[in-house]
């Protein structure tokens, strides 16, 4: 086939602009039409007048699963364009963190006795210092042995030893509003950015440079940012009861992670609304959905160049999967499940565990995410060539 033919062929292919509008003014429509048919609801238990449940989240998120399960079969089975699979998965993966959110948003608000706790809080310190300094010297050994060209990867490792140390040697007031706490948390994405610019700064040039991958990873981000703030209780869309019944605009020091925050609160309780963001909530939060955003751009990427991901790009997915657990904000769901499936004895240490603001497995979690993105990401993309070809070869090639 002639190069003429092969470019008449593509471009045919490209949908026009006026489709790409209709599409995005029907998506919209539909959208809005749907978020109409939802009844305001109370949080926690107080839904009964809407008709809504918690069965009605967890039949929602089931329906999300289930369609980006069927997309993957079929993606893999070659029944559908790569195009048409991420752009489905991304509606599946919107409709199952709604019914996540659906269905910890409902959940009545469990009232759990200390003696329920599955530990008691004098074992937090040792758990924290001893996991902290395992952290700091399992790194630094390792970027002595392992990684001795690359010691942002030691560095990188000893801070978040550092953060899980941090509340313990400097406890209380003391440390909350310590220059060195502020420090940890900004240096963290800072560290984080370096290491991905060094490492595959181009690959990942190349990976956004893909429109499709670049929506894909963007909108996966988006709603895993989404998810984590909902269920951390920094953005709902339920009133709560005993909440105020007049819009609330306030700005509040508020302890986030390891030091205290000025954060802006609006509530609201007409819509209903609330959020609460800080700097705090807008650096830890937006590293991870920024991590899980560039770890879905590689995959979509690969599936964009119609070459198998492989053992080490699967990895992605299934961090994305394990950053649902991190900052404790599947400590509630969790439970809830727990709950459903066993009874609330069972769910009880489940609770205690994520979401008692002195654990230390909250830093633990985060952290271990925060390190569990960047490494799949840079070994991901390290260990494969198809990030490598330029977007013209992808746009010539594999147009859909």
């Amino acid at each position: 086939m002639t190069q003429k033919g092969l470019k008449g062929n593509a471009d045919a292919d490209r949908p026009r602009p006026r489709r790409r509008s209709l599409r995005l003014f029907v998506l919209i429509a539909v959208g809005i039409c749907l978020l109409s048919l939802i009844p305001t609801v109370s949080a926690h238990g107080s839904a009964e007048s809407s008709g809504l449940s918690q069965s009605h989240g967890l039949a929602i998120a089931g329906i999300g699963v289930l369609s980006i399960g069927a997309l993957v079969l079929l993606k893999r089975r070659r029944r559908i364009s790569p195009r048409t699979a991420l752009y489905g998965i991304a509606v599946g993966i919107g409709i199952t963190v709604g019914g996540a959110i659906l269905f910890e948003g409902l959940a009545p608000d469990p009232a759990y006795r200390a003696d329920s706790m599955p530990f008691p809080r004098s074992w937090y310190q040792p758990l924290a210092i001893g996991t902290g300094l395992v952290v700091v010297v399992a790194s630094f050994l390792t970027g002595l042995v392992r990684w001795t060209t690359r010691p942002r990867y030691m560095a990188l490792g000893m801070l978040l030893g550092g953060w899980i140390l941090y509340p313990y040697l400097l406890p209380g007031f003391s440390g909350y509003t310590n220059p060195i706490g502020y420090g940890i948390v900004l240096a963290t994405p800072l560290l984080v950015g370096y290491i991905l610019w060094k490492d595959v700064g181009t690959a990942l040039s190349t990976i956004l440079r893909d429109p499709v991958a670049r929506r894909f990873g963007f909108s996966v981000g988006a709603m895993v940012s989404l998810f984590f703030m909902a269920t951390t209780g920094y953005l709902s869309f339920f009133s709560e009861e005993g909440a105020p019944q007049e819009t609330t605009v306030a700005v509040l020091n508020v302890l986030y992670q390891i030091v205290r925050w000025p954060t802006l609160e609006v509530l609201l309780p007409d819509v209903p609304f609330f959020i609460a963001i800080s700097p705090g909530v807008v650096i830890v939060l937006g590293l991870l959905g920024v991590l899980v955003g560039l770890n879905a751009a590689a995959v979509a990427h690969s599936w964009r160049l119609d070459q198998q991901a492989g053992a080490t790009q699967s990895t992605a997915g299934t961090a994305t999967v394990v950053g649902a657990c991190t900052c404790g904000c599947c400590g509630p769901l969790v439970s809830q499940v727990a709950v459903i499936a066993a009874g609330p004895t069972i769910a009880a240490p489940i609770y205690w565990i994520f979401v008692d603001s002195a654990s230390p497995l909250n830093s633990i979690f985060l952290l271990g995410s925060i390190a569990l993105f960047t490494g799949t990401l840079v070994y991901s993309i390290d260990s494969s060539t198809p990030v490598r070809k330029d977007v013209s070869e992808l746009s010539a090639g594999v147009t859909e």
